[in-house]
């Protein structure tokens, strides 16, 4: 059974940072993809950047420059930093694994943006 660990949320104010971090247990392949989803009220959930576990990443053009999503694979851990923050990044984050080919999802991390 694979289980992911996030934490990291909160509120912050325009043009802070913050950084995520989700951590996956179980049993999980060598070859696996990473990544942070979002979705606020009323959209789709999205994805905002993903890695493997040779460091590809890929990025949503909405947070380029901005984040950065980086692993550390003896911990079987993701971190998404994220700077320069805007209220339209507010959203619930979610941390997906896919490995073996079966994607899993963290129970999510509220990100708010205000002043």
């Amino acid at each position: 059974q694979v289980q992911l660990v996030e934490s990291g949320g909160g509120l912050v104010q325009p043009g802070g940072s913050l950084r995520l971090s989700c951590t996956a247990s179980g049993s999980i392949s060598r070859f696996w993809v990473m990544g942070w989803y979002r979705q606020s009220p009323g959209t789709q959930r999205e994805l905002v950047a993903s890695c493997t576990n040779i460091g590809s990443t890929s990025y949503a053009d909405s947070v380029k420059g901005r984040f950065t999503i980086s692993r550390d694979n003896a911990k079987n851990t993701v971190y998404l930093q994220m700077n320069s923050l805007k209220p339209e990044d507010t959203a619930v984050y979610y941390c997906n694994l896919k490995s073996f080919g079966v994607p899993y999802w963290g129970q999510g991390t509220q990100v708010t943006v205000s002043s």
